[in-house]
């Protein structure tokens, strides 16, 4: 508010030389009453704004105890972000895969394709439709705990619709609920989510909402938290108490319920892979510093890693993708033509295999910048004004 005062009283400077009647031709000796003058004006209304200030910031209930208070939950939220990334490493990959040998695969031939070749490719691949997209429903300005209106969610839907057989939502409230209902009027598939964490009030109506909406209709697969033990919000065996909670909820309806984690979590926890009906897992070679030309290769390894805990059940690759701006991990570079590139032989190698993939994302989502940096953003098909990135 201060430098709102000297703001006005610069771009009314003029007038307020005319008004004191300052003279430049003049000596500053001779005209001290003009002087004066402007030194009041000058000073009056950086003063108007630093009371306002004061008057405005009386209503908040800020001492320096809450002050710290605050920095330190930020800190808390910005080290664990860290931490949770961190969790990606290749040396994951690296351990769990020594003994994978898998069959040759050929990819496409695209090694020297130029953006514009890119492009095209990518958008041929787009419009024959793909198994699923991860839907981004937040629009410009909003974050999580924004309450999603049936209009936003409505628009995007229609946009990535013709493009998907499946949409995967993250969590049944805050508007995030209309997500399957919307999806299924579309005539669409719905993986739906259930967003789980350590506020138990929260996981209760949560869970209790993708009771409701599978057993009207909406859910094809139901899905039970997201990361949440790689966030280490809750134990494992709480989890798999919500798990089977569902489960006797939904058992006559023949909807399979599953959680989804890194393919590294599930590797750690064979009771959890014991108590799912599908194994859905998250596989980010980006995340690991994996360079994009050998991208595909430490994809299929994640995916054969779950397969093999599977014990006979489906795996599904319920989020992979790549950034096309932002901080590099390693040697795993976010450009658009690296986003394409990942994209095209993730869909390829997927249609050959008959392999469930869900790309992620649909839509850039500018919330995580905050947690995740500009890359965090910038995993969307579309751009945060719903526009095609790659068109």
């Amino acid at each position: 508010m201060v430098k709102v005062g000297f703001a006005i009283a610069g771009a009314l400077s003029g007038l307020i030389i005319a008004i004191v009647g300052f003279n430049p031709d003049l000596a500053t000796s001779e005209q001290q009453t003009a002087v004066d003058s402007l030194h009041a004006f000058f000073c009056f209304f950086p003063m108007i704004g630093t009371i306002f200030a004061v008057l405005i910031m009386r209503g908040y209930d800020v001492t320096e105890e809450k002050a710290n208070e605050i920095r330190a939950e930020l800190d808390a939220r910005k080290n664990k972000t860290k931490s949770l990334l961190s969790a990606y490493k290749e040396t994951n990959l690296r351990s769990l895969s020594q003994d994978i040998n898998l069959p040759p695969y050929k990819t496409l031939s695209i090694d020297n394709t130029d953006l514009k070749e890119m492009s095209k490719l990518f958008n041929k691949i787009l419009d024959r439709g793909l198994n699923g997209l991860c839907f981004s429903p937040y629009i410009e300005g909003q974050d999580t705990g924004d309450i999603l209106t049936e209009k936003q969610i409505r628009r995007r839907m229609e946009i990535i619709t013709p493009h998907t057989n499946w949409i995967r939502s993250f969590s049944c409230t805050e508007g995030n609920e209309l997500i399957p209902t919307i999806a299924k009027e579309y005539n669409k598939k719905v993986l739906a989510g259930a967003w789980i964490s350590n506020d138990k009030e929260r996981n209760e109506l949560e869970i209790k909402n993708l009771i409701e909406l599978t057993k009207k209709g909406k859910v094809d697969i139901a899905v039970i938290g997201n990361e949440v033990l790689l966030r280490g919000d809750i134990t494992e065996n709480e989890l798999i108490n919500y798990i089977e909670k569902v489960k006797q909820e939904v058992y006559n309806l023949g909807i399979k319920v599953g959680y989804v984690d890194t393919y590294f979590e599930y590797y750690q926890r064979p009771k959890l892979a014991e108590v799912c009906d599908v194994l859905l897992v998250n596989c980010y070679p980006f995340w690991e510093g994996v360079p994009v030309e050998d991208s595909l290769h430490s994809l299929r390894q994640m995916y054969e890693i779950t397969k093999r805990l599977a014990s006979g059940k489906q795996v599904i690759i319920a989020e992979t993708g790549w950034p096309s701006q932002g901080k590099s991990v390693q040697n795993a570079y976010p450009t658009q033509l690296n986003a394409m590139r990942y994209f095209i032989e993730v869909q390829e190698w997927s249609k050959d295999e008959h392999i469930s993939v869900f790309h992620f994302s649909s839509f850039d989502e500018s919330w995580k910048v905050k947690s995740e940096g500009e890359v965090g953003a910038r995993w969307g098909i579309w751009d945060k004004n719903e526009k095609l990135k790659y068109s």
